[in-house]
């Protein structure tokens, strides 16, 4: 799938007392790429990437495509290039967690995309942290459960459900979040998160001025959180509205995002 829309930065700035005295870090976030390609090899998304000059770049996730015989070839090449120049970390979407839960149908390729990825230097987060001293962040991937994505209502997250996966948030560390799924931002907030990035909901498909997205892939209308920042207490949420698309290709003033934020200090 070529990319075929303009591609478009977010640009995201955010401050937060405990960053004061840190390292400033500016994020490459990406997500739901779905297979998309941007210029041959991708090279007018790595450029993009480059002019940001990014200290990390992040993933939540469906960088592939899951379905039957879809090759993986164009989200690997793209982690292989960025993690030359980059720390990458990279979490589970809903189309990753597809290849894992069906090997009846993807055999082993949940595996050998998995190892591929840390073979090329990106370090995945499945469930599992990841500590950043110079910038004194910490960094988690949420794998959620593919019931966590059913269509047309919403799971209910047990309590504690988070906790059983993550742990419990550091208290001297700004923690970043990579959870695909921004439906459950409240839950997200209600553990402890300062910031969670997300995806999925692919900016709401069609979005409506001064309305916003019109359509979520669990087939909710206008979803409430589907693109740009919000504030829950004391955690801010980005929904990035994706890179590209699978199945229908379907944007209507909802150009293709590459979220940059720049995290630093209050003071």
């Amino acid at each position: 799938m070529s990319g075929r829309d303009r591609l478009e930065d977010g640009q995201y700035d955010i401050r937060s007392r405990k960053q004061n005295g840190r390292k400033p870090v500016t994020i490459a976030f990406l997500t739901d790429l779905h297979n998309c390609v941007y210029g041959e090899e991708n090279k007018i998304l790595l450029d993009h990437i480059d002019a940001c000059r990014p200290d990390l770049v992040l993933c939540a996730g469906d960088m592939l495509v899951g379905k039957p015989g879809t090759s993986v070839e164009i989200p690997l090449a793209l982690m292989r290039r960025l993690a030359l120049a980059y720390p990458v970390y990279y979490a589970n979407g809903n189309h990753e967690k597809r290849l894992a839960v069906y090997p009846e149908q993807y055999g082993s390729l949940y595996d050998e995309y998995g190892g591929a990825l840390r073979d090329a230097g990106v370090t995945v987060l499945n469930n599992a942290y990841e500590d950043l001293d110079p910038y004194g962040i910490r960094i988690y991937g949420l794998d959620l459960e593919r019931g966590f994505y059913r269509r047309f209502r919403k799971t209910a997250m047990p309590d504690g459900y988070l906790r059983e996966l993550l742990g419990d948030p550091p208290t001297d560390r700004y923690t970043v979040l990579l959870a695909h799924n921004p439906l459950y931002a409240p839950e997200y907030a209600a553990w402890g998160a300062d910031l969670v990035l997300s995806g999925h909901v692919h900016g709401g498909l069609i979005r409506i001025p001064g309305i916003g997205g019109v359509l979520s892939p669990e087939v909710r209308l206008f979803p409430k959180y589907c693109a740009g920042r919000y504030h829950l207490g004391r955690t801010d949420l980005i929904v990035s509205r994706g890179l590209g698309s699978h199945s229908c290709y379907l944007r209507i003033n909802n150009p293709p995002e590459l979220s940059v934020i720049s995290l630093r200090g209050e003071s």
